[in-house]
């Protein structure tokens, strides 16, 4: 009750939280439509996990039509944040060219952000992106 009431004040971490109850079905019905109108609005403030979390609902198409495009947007907005997920998310969708064109330059950008917080599967596609000469000069 108090999460609602703050988040349609504008609460920045209500919004959040609100969202997350509902895609949990904690104290509320679970609702991914829903928890997704509250995560856009905090996103829209700024909030780096809800803009995390709409990557991933636009990505996966759970709540909102499947769109690599809005999931780039997001994930986007939270890679620039400094979000390891969302820099790794980011550079594997411009590996495959999905909601962006195909670039390993780009990918290995953003890999390269989220490897050096240690992102494992980041230090590992890096890895290969060197070993190939994919985006970066050749390296072993």
């Amino acid at each position: 009750k108090w999460f609602r009431e703050a988040a349609e004040q504008g609460d920045l971490s209500a919004q959040y939280n609100l969202g997350a109850l509902c895609m949990q079905g904690k104290g509320v019905p679970k609702s991914y439509e829903e928890a997704t109108e509250w995560f856009r609005k905090a996103a829209e403030q700024g909030h780096l996990n809800a803009q995390y979390n709409l990557g991933i609902y636009y990505m996966q198409g759970q709540g909102v039509p499947k769109s690599y495009e809005e999931a780039v947007k997001w994930f986007r907005e939270a890679a620039e944040q400094g979000d390891l997920s969302a820099q790794y998310n980011l550079g594997a969708l411009c590996m495959q060219g999905k909601g962006v064109p195909k670039s390993y330059e780009e990918a290995t950008e953003w890999f390269r952000k989220a490897a050096e917080q240690g992102h494992l599967n980041a230090q590992y596609n890096l890895g290969i992106y060197y070993m190939q000469g994919q985006g970066v000069p050749k390296s072993y």
